[in-house]
């Protein structure tokens, strides 16, 4: 059984969020008439997410013919599944255009419903996601303490994804952050999304993010796609633009291009293989 690292939100190696990605018995592929591959126990998915140790480990096994999706979907951080995954769903979707196991647009059934991919010819893959609510809040208790940077609003997803949008002074208080993962935990079910608008448009992005989620067992996740359901209608509101791009990172950085469409986000972005070895256990 192969696995294979992918940087995703990139067109570079060793930049980007790298992500796992395993596909499950490939030789049912879709449209064959074998019967397709179904999930491991959970108990070795997990293994493997936790000794591939990345923030996201992605498994997937074709689906019959003629459903609502082609594939069957999971991500798995080195503690636990999660409900949604950008990163490591754009790597799964160049995984199987490079590969050649599929070809145009792909349906992946997953525990946030039915996400579409769509690989484009210059290699951009394009993936549609539910939008994520926002609702405002006010400013936890500590918050700013645990962040150790002024916070000029919060606004909360728990309805989908789960995490605190949390907006700071600018760009340069967002990327001059260093703060207590253990006191973070408190302050969301999944993760704490912090984001200011460009500095300067013209460097090529809208605004920037970086995400923290110490609660599913990540200190820092270099480019969140997930996030960006919720960022791009924040940003959206505020910039007046429905198609914006974000920058995100610490101390490995990714691009993501959104398109809001209502109740979908379309996220844009690059992939690249570094590594494609052997699974043996």
């Amino acid at each position: 059984m192969r696995i294979r690292i992918v940087d995703a939100f990139t067109d570079r190696p060793f930049s980007g969020n790298p992500a796992g990605v395993v596909l499950l018995d490939t030789s049912d592929s879709p449209g064959s008439s074998g019967s397709p591959a179904a999930f491991p126990d959970d108990s070795w998915l997990q293994k493997v997410a936790a000794e591939v140790n990345l923030s996201e480990t992605a498994f997937a096994h074709p689906l019959p013919a003629g459903g609502e999706a082609d594939w069957a979907l999971r991500w798995f951080t080195p503690t636990t599944e999660v409900d949604m995954c950008g990163h490591a769903t754009l790597a799964t979707a160049h995984v199987l255009h490079t590969t050649g196991v599929a070809s145009g647009p792909v349906r992946f059934a997953t525990r946030s419903g039915v996400l579409g991919a769509v690989t484009g010819a210059d290699g951009d893959i394009t993936l549609d996601f539910p939008t994520s609510s926002l609702a405002p809040a006010p400013v936890p208790a500590g918050l700013a303490e645990a962040l150790g940077a002024e916070v000029v609003a919060v606004h909360d997803t728990a309805a989908h994804v789960g995490d605190l949008v949390v907006e700071l002074r600018d760009e340069a208080a967002v990327r001059g952050l260093t703060p207590d993962h253990a006191a973070l935990r408190a302050h969301s079910a999944r993760g704490v999304i912090t984001t200011a608008r460009a500095a300067d448009p013209r460097a090529g992005y809208d605004f920037v993010s970086r995400g923290f989620f110490p609660s599913v067992g990540i200190d820092e996740d270099p480019v969140t796609g997930s996030a960006h359901t919720a960022l791009a209608p924040y940003w959206s509101a505020r910039l007046g633009r429905d198609d914006l791009t974000g920058f995100q990172g610490g101390a490995r950085t990714g691009l993501v291009r959104t398109r809001l469409r209502g109740d979908r986000t379309l996220l844009t972005g690059r992939a690249v293989t570094v590594i494609d070895g052997e699974l043996h256990a």
